[in-house]
């Protein structure tokens, strides 16, 4: 009896036993962070690691895997580890599409949800398409030691609120867009590793803590000696920074450091000859100093690899070598070193005392040009005033719409021309570029590099010396041209700054004095816009379903305005199409491609188009608004078009739909807008499209008869919008006395 009564106490010491075993991270997760995981997966966009979750799910008890871990202990989660599959951001847009997240994605709402996690020590974001500039507010991480958010898209500087990490232990930020200087890193007095690598850092050299053990800065824009301070860094075990601009002597100590183990620094600019007398550490496993300047001869414990060793010194300038084949002559090195070397004073007086010389003439040059732009705008404007009735009344029959009275006209859509003006728009001041800025900013013209080519030359992604990512446009002059007419053409196309243009930054001439029947290149330095073309949001069906009516009216505008800033300016012929209209994050619109050639002719006295240029002007001007029309339709029908045929088939559909029937005008729209706009103004874009693509090009309306009428359909939509006129029934099926006015 006594036996059998015991039994039930037995089991209960058992079952609290093992309950006591439970480990803590099977706890129950207190519901508010519960509910901060599903916003997670709605703001990720339902990557496939995270489809799976739904209200059932118990997120303490998820098996872990390496796409996936979450760990929880006392009710909160303390590492969360997500691992997506969209691609890294390559190094230019040729091979591929960046697959960032929608342009509903915003970083600053992410992380404000994210970093109420506040028990988290371990947070993995990686390959997720995270894209915009990292907020400050990463900082309200008070517990974290490991932070990965490497292959995403995040953009700009990197926020200095991150050294507020006093327990941070690993941080690694590669394979991003970052650019501009690295903060002050001492302050993450805890850290041990750092992984900066492949993002558009530099040039200064970045300050960081003595208790690193992993350092890799590869495939950035360093630009500085390797510092003397690194021999303090006692704990470093693995070193890189291979493929940076880095310049001087390899410092001696960095191969006897007591726990270094590896050690990269190829791909640099490093020089000099190593000391005969440097000593390797015993850890020392692996050194890679190829692609240098380096000359003389290793070192006896790098001369050669060992089976403890593995050194590779290739396309140096090494003598004595087991690979001197793969060595660079002895003059390649000291000729490139003297290349990247401080210029010496007295060169550099004489530099700026003829920079003083070449200031003094190009301002009278360009004195000169101010008064005769002068004189030829009041010359304009008198002509104007003139012919301002005529052009009135080709305004009110261009479109057989009767003047509506009420219609008020914008300064951009009026009828008077503006003159070019320099608009800042937030860019960095216009700047005259080196010839090796340019060779450091597109990596010698690697092909990897090249963006596209066409007629015009060809078009490169580069990266300045502050980071800064731009185009780069190569432009070979048929014939040899005075260093006047170059500097006028240039200060012309100075001034292209305009908010829906992707403005000129900069450019940088370059003649061949040793050769006089060789013509000049020319270099055009572009704003680099990141958030992909029209194009690539007509064809994303998320992309596209975020162009309601009002967007597109808004993007199609703003194109209509840029074309109008170029013929004021005088630039006619640009190739207006889908892929060469870029949409900034607000989805402004910025033409990227437009007409910036050089002259053709010696001798030609107008920096854009000379006296004879003229009639071909004009006809340049009408082709760049049946390019406009063309859009206009793409826009509105969410159909990209491939070739003329093809527009005016689709000019002919539209054309007849709108004689039959609105509904019939409808179906043809993009799914997408419909429900979004009032028909008269959508039929008032659907005229403007089909006005611009008259075959005569003289029919066709000026630029600025396209924008009063997009004013007048933008108003249309707008008192459509405020009178709560507009449909919200996707489904086309209107009822009541709006069947006839509004969809």
């Amino acid at each position: 009896m006594r036996n059998n009564s015991q039994f039930p106490f037995s089991l209960l010491f058992l079952g609290l036993f093992l309950f006591l075993l439970i480990p803590s991270s099977y706890a129950q997760l207190v519901p508010a962070e519960n509910r901060i995981l599903f916003q997670i997966q709605q703001f990720l966009e339902y990557p496939p690691v995270l489809q799976s979750w739904n209200n059932w799910t118990n997120f303490c008890y998820l098996p872990k895997s390496p796409s996936l871990v979450i760990t929880c202990s006392g009710n909160h989660i303390t590492e969360l580890t997500i691992v997506g599959n969209k691609k890294s951001p390559p190094q230019t847009l040729k091979s591929s599409t960046p697959q960032a997240l929608s342009g509903k994605f915003s970083i600053d709402s992410f992380f404000t949800v994210v970093t109420k996690l506040s028990s988290l020590k371990k947070l993995s974001l990686v390959s997720l398409g995270l894209w915009g500039p990292l907020p400050a507010k990463i900082s309200r991480f008070h517990s974290l030691e490991v932070l990965n958010i490497s292959s995403n898209f995040i953009v700009g500087e990197i926020p200095s609120s991150i050294v507020k990490f006093k327990n941070l232990k690993s941080l690694v930020l590669a394979r991003n867009l970052f650019n501009g200087s690295v903060p002050e890193l001492k302050g993450l007095v805890a850290i041990q590793e750092l992984d900066l690598s492949n993002n558009h850092l530099g040039p200064k050299f970045p300050s960081i803590g003595n208790n690193i053990v992993t350092l890799n800065l590869r495939n950035n824009f360093f630009r500085s000696e390797i510092p003397n301070g690194l021999n303090k860094f006692t704990h470093l075990q693995i070193l890189d920074f291979s493929s940076n601009k880095l310049v001087g002597p390899i410092p001696s100590f960095l191969f006897s450091m007591p726990e270094i183990q590896s050690i990269n620094v190829a791909k640099n600019q490093l020089s000099g000859a190593l000391p005969a007398s440097v000593s390797c550490s015993n850890k020392l496993n692996f050194v890679d100093v190829s692609s240098n300047l380096l000359i003389g001869k290793l070192p006896a414990c790098l001369g050669s690899s060992s089976r403890n060793r593995t050194v590779i010194n290739v396309w140096n300038c090494l003598s004595s070598t087991s690979s001197t084949k793969y060595q660079h002559p002895h003059t390649f090195c000291e000729k490139q070193a003297i290349a990247v070397k401080p210029i010496p004073k007295d060169q550099d007086e004489k530099k700026q005392q003829s920079t003083i010389k070449l200031g003094v003439v190009i301002g009278l040059i360009v004195g000169i040009v101010v008064i005769v732009s002068a004189i030829g705008l009041l010359v304009f404007f008198i002509v104007k005033k003139v012919t301002r009735n005529r052009v009135q009344g080709y305004k009110n029959d261009s479109f057989a719409f009767e003047k509506n009275s009420t219609l008020s006209k914008t300064a951009d859509g009026g009828n008077a021309r503006r003159t070019m003006r320099l608009t800042s728009l937030g860019l960095p001041p216009y700047h005259v570029f080196t010839l090796e800025e340019m060779e450091d900013a597109t990596n010698n013209f690697d092909p990897t590099n090249l963006v596209g080519e066409g007629s015009q030359g060809q078009l490169y992604r580069g990266w300045l010396r502050d980071g800064a990512v731009v185009l780069v446009k190569c432009l070979k002059l048929k014939q040899k041209h005075s260093p006047q007419i170059l500097q006028q053409h240039m200060e012309m196309i100075s001034k292209l700054r305009h908010r829906h243009l992707v403005s000129v930054l900069g450019h940088c001439v370059v003649t061949y004095q040793d050769h006089p029947n060789t013509a000049s290149t020319v270099f055009i330095v572009l704003e680099n816009v990141v958030n992909g073309s029209l194009k690539d949001h007509l064809s994303d069906w998320r992309k596209r379903d975020v162009l309601k009516w009002p967007q597109r009216m808004g993007i199609t505008m703003g194109i209509a305005k840029g074309i109008q800033y170029l013929h004021t300016g005088g630039v006619t012929g640009n190739d207006i199409k889908l892929e060469n209209v870029l949409l900034d994050e607000t989805l402004t619109a910025r033409i990227s491609c437009y007409n910036i050639s050089l002259p053709s002719k010696v001798g030609s006295e107008s920096p854009l188009a000379g006296p004879d240029q003229l009639t071909s002007a004009k006809e340049a001007e009408k082709k760049d608004i049946y390019q406009l029309g063309t859009i206009l339709l793409e826009t509105i029908t969410g159909r990209p078009i491939n070739s003329q045929s093809e527009t005016e088939d689709l000019k002919l559909q539209v054309e007849t739909c709108l004689a039959e029937s609105p509904s019939k005008l409808r179906d043809l729209t993009d799914p997408c807008i419909r429900g979004t706009f009032a028909y008269e103004s959508l039929k008032t874009m659907v005229q403007i499209a089909v006005n611009c693509l008259e075959k005569e090009p003289s029919r066709r309306p000026s630029i600025e008869d396209v924008l009063w009428h997009m004013q007048y359909s933008i108003q249309v939509q707008e008192g459509a919008t405020n009178s709560g006129n507009l449909s919200g029934n996707l489904s086309g099926k209107i009822s009541g006395n709006l069947s006839n006015k509004f969809y």
